[in-house]
């Protein structure tokens, strides 16, 4: 490209990923190791191309507003993208680029750890372990659910519905999904397709959320979806908090209306509903679905090509708006 640096990379990205922006674009990137302050990231993206930014960086349409004229592109280091109001990008003429497909398959690892790790109680296990008060195997210790040939219905049949479904048919499972659309027969790959979320409920002795976080999704698996589960059923959720009411999952988990959930995200995250902190049967994780070196490393050089080709005049294959 050039010499001068068009892109500020604003996210708190890995040092091996910046790398990828420094060698490329010169980047400058955000060296405070914290998500920035609106402030900050609209100083550090004067007389910018091209801002970088992830799930934590807020581009509300007041901020968008904000933008520099220079700006042309927003690149998200996430596949979620409701923190940012995209018709304000629009209608600005803001190109908007994220990282689809690359981070499916450890994010599809993740549910299945969430599942596992729900249903075998590893929380109470460990902990048992840890403090040094287990005293032996006995037959009545921590009786868990059975993964193996269990049915799996999965709410979002995308990229990462089908990794975790590939997955599934490992343990045995029968795979049962509801989506906006029916898949071709070749992407259902034998899962049974349910019109209604209801209906895939019923048939869920293990139901993952993997949809996208949207204004028709937010709040989604409320009482009414959760009282339709079959009784020790597990409730893992790997796409975005907001999805579950969690009012209504806490009331299941304490009233043994459901076995067990499996959380890696958190509506209002890192300030978490209490229960999830206390209740024992439920086995959370940070928020670190995609989080290996490797995945990190495809998402970079995913936004980097994304780029370089947006620079030369071609289409990004991982343009979204």
């Amino acid at each position: 490209m050039t010499d001068s640096p068009h892109v500020f990379v604003a996210c708190d990205l890995p040092e091996s990923v910046q790398a990828l922006f420094v060698e490329r674009f010169q980047a400058r990137c955000n060296d405070k190791g914290r998500t920035l302050t609106a402030p900050e990231l609209l100083e550090g993206v004067k007389g910018k191309r091209a801002l970088v930014i992830t799930a934590t960086d807020c581009l509300s349409a007041d901020i968008v507003a904000q933008l520099p004229d220079t700006l042309e592109v927003v690149c998200t280091y996430s596949i979620g993208m409701e923190h940012m109001d995209i018709d304000a990008l629009k209608a600005r003429g803001i190109a908007v680029l994220a990282t689809p497909d690359v981070l499916s398959e450890s994010c599809a690892d993740t549910a299945f750890l969430l599942m596992l790790g729900a249903a075998r109680r590893v929380l109470e296990s460990s902990a048992l372990l840890r403090s040094g008060e287990w005293t032996g195997w006995t037959p009545r210790q921590l009786l868990g659910v059975d993964v193996w040939g269990r049915r799996l219905g999965i709410l979002g049949m995308g990229r990462i519905g089908r990794a975790i479904a590939q997955r599934a048919r490992g343990f045995g499972m029968e795979v049962h999904y509801h989506n906006r659309n029916r898949l071709a027969e070749a992407l259902e790959a034998g899962a049974i397709y349910h019109d209604s979320l209801p209906e895939l409920a019923a048939q869920s002795d293990f139901f993952c959320i993997a949809c996208p976080s949207s204004p028709a999704t937010r709040g989604l698996v409320n009482t009414a979806i959760i009282s339709r589960l079959p009784p020790q059923a597990v409730v893992c959720n790997i796409a975005r908090g907001d999805i579950i009411d969690d009012a209504a999952l806490v009331e299941a988990l304490e009233s043994g209306a459901i076995a067990a959930a499996g959380l890696d995200v958190f509506a209002g995250e890192p300030d978490i509903h209490p229960a999830y902190r206390r209740l024992p049967n439920v086995f959370g994780l940070p928020h670190i679905g995609s989080a290996t070196e490797s995945t990190r490393l495809a998402m970079g050089r995913l936004l980097c090509d994304g780029l370089q080709a947006y620079f030369s005049g071609a289409q990004p294959s991982n343009r979204v708006a």
